[in-house]
């Protein structure tokens, strides 16, 4: 297809969906304390409704849920601190969990918030099937009205996380079918209507037990990513995401704001040989190139990500090694020193792979060192990154075929052909415990190459286990590098983690966003309460 009659098309939508906003009367709206934010791609339209037990706010991404409040929430600092909650504590054993409560506070239906209703929408979350993973709960217990009791199967240090991401709902009225289309929650905000496909319009909760925003209404659209720049020049949104291709781009009227996520992105390995096995669903397990140490190794060393952060992401992006190099569980010893292609070369060929044709690729028992790397096409980034990975590897003598593909084809495929992937969770549990801990086949994303170490498995459930986040988060970076193994890249290399992209938006001139913390840039709207505007017209 003709690359200009693309661009043109995207024009044209964007131009039909700016349009379209202000037919809905979002350019005629003068009032100073009404804010239009264009959500990020990482904030999709919510299927089933704004509900929480459904995914809305928690679960896959964690984000602020503007119309429920949670057990706790995170500070300027980017410290978890209690908000529905007022303390908590946890038994010797580590199973049982002990949440006090405020009692001041009160829905938007005007019903009260008590233990009834935590440990309901704990309870019936973790029979809703979703993206938030509360397998490890046991139940949750009303134990007066402001104490609950959860009770966990295993002891996890790392539940924390749970308390802090899912909405409380009222269990009095709530109802599966309707919740989400008509929520009641303790948030600064209640739903006032939802266009589907567009938008969804939200107005200040006159309940709210905190801090009254100033921003009585939030508009919040659901535009497709090749449409943001468009948007942002038409001077009718507040808020809007940036888009890869247009980071090097100005608006007038708005500031360019860049904030932290730990948004790190790169490539995961088939870990196994392919030896005839599959999964439950049937896909294909094991790679033999990919399997070889040497091959992942080699790639991590010799890949310069520095070079991809510059050319790629206009340098709003760093180079990320373990996925978790911002998060105070890094292993600083597990990291590798990267942009080197002799070193690279050497390591294949001491692992035995030689080009003996020629070709310019390396192969070991008559395998050439060649795999797929299946990438979504629909994400600009992910794309490109893949482009940049293939052309660095095979400067090494590595050949990496690109294939562009749905979700559902690259987790069909992932055990036995490279993927590019992302992950953001400041979550352990979800960041190394799932991401690398062994496990048998499931079908499930976490984990896609199979990885598994089982020195690296006992430090991880160690780290689960402990009492002390700060115990467990020394636990969790010991596990990434152990007696020579690991998952970090000095280890036994599962992934080679590339950059990590920070999110970036455009703001319009004269909006205050206040301090947000590091590292949580995905959720833009995480301190809305303290956002302002300081002109006078919108």
């Amino acid at each position: 297809m003709d690359k200009k009659i693309i661009i043109g098309g995207v024009v044209v939508l964007a131009v039909i969906i700016v349009a379209a906003f202000a037919f809905m009367g979002g350019s005629n709206d003068s009032d100073p304390t009404h804010l239009t934010v264009a959500a990020h791609s990482n904030i999709k339209e919510p299927e089933a409704g704004f509900n929480p037990l459904t995914g809305w706010g928690c679960g896959h991404q964690n984000y602020n849920p503007l119309v429920q409040s949670c057990l706790f929430k995170t500070d300027k600092k980017g410290e978890i601190v209690p908000d529905i909650a007022t303390d908590y504590s946890i038994s010797d054993d580590g199973k049982t969990w002990t949440v006090n409560l405020r009692d001041d506070i009160i829905f938007s239906d005007n019903s009260t918030l008590n233990a009834e209703d935590v440990a309901f929408t704990f309870n019936t979350a973790k029979a809703t099937e979703s993206d938030l993973d509360l397998t490890n709960l046991e139940n949750a217990t009303a134990v007066n009205d402001t104490c609950v009791e959860f009770k966990l199967v295993e002891p996890r240090s790392t539940f924390i996380y749970d308390l802090r991401y899912l909405g409380i709902v009222p269990s009095d009225t709530y109802d599966n079918n309707t919740y989400g289309e008509n929520p009641i929650g303790s948030g600064p905000y209640v739903l006032d209507h939802w266009d589907k496909g567009q938008q969804a319009i939200f107005k200040i909760n006159d309940n709210y037990y905190g801090d009254k925003p100033y921003f009585t209404q939030i508009t919040l659209l659901f535009p497709e990513e090749a449409t943001w720049l468009e948007l942002a020049k038409s001077g009718q949104v507040d808020v809007v995401p940036v888009a890869t291709s247009a980071l090097n781009q100005t608006v007038d009227g708005y500031q360019f704001y860049e904030v932290s996520a730990g948004r790190a992105q790169g490539v995961s390995f088939p870990y196994l040989n392919d030896t005839g096995a599959v999964s439950p669903a049937g896909s294909k397990i094991g790679n033999n190139v990919t399997a070889d140490k040497a091959i992942r190794e080699a790639l991590n060393v010799g890949v310069d990500r520095q070079k991809m952060c510059d050319e790629i992401f206009a340098g709003h992006a760093k180079p990320e090694y373990s996925s978790v190099d911002t998060r105070e569980f890094v292993n600083n010893e597990s990291l590798v020193k990267d942009a080197d292609v002799d070193a690279a070369k050497q390591i294949l060929k001491d692992g035995g792979w030689q080009d003996t044709d020629g070709d310019g690729i390396v192969e070991k028992d008559g395998v050439k060192a060649s795999f797929d790397l299946y990438y979504p096409p629909d994400y600009l980034d992910r794309q490109s990154l893949s482009t940049v990975f293939a052309e660095q590897a095979k400067e090494i003598g590595i050949e990496v075929k690109l294939v562009g593909a749905d979700w559902d084809t690259i987790y069909a495929n992932m055990y036995s052909s490279a993927a590019l992937m992302q992950q953001t969770s400041p979550d352990p549990y979800k960041s190394i415990y799932q991401q690398y801990h062994s496990k048998e086949a499931d079908d499930f994303y976490m984990n896609p190459g199979l990885y598994n170490n089982s020195e690296s498995d006992k430090l991880m459930e160690e780290a689960m286990a402990a009492r002390d986040l700060n115990q467990a988060n020394s636990l969790w970076a010991e596990s990434a590098l152990v007696n020579g193994g690991g998952w970090g890249p000095a280890g036994d290399a599962p992934f080679a983690w590339l950059v990590n992209y920070d999110y970036n938006y455009f703001i319009k001139d004269g909006i205050d966003i206040g301090s947000q913390p590091d590292g949580l840039g995905n959720d833009v709207l995480i301190n809305i309460c303290d956002w302002s505007r300081t002109n006078s017209t919108a």
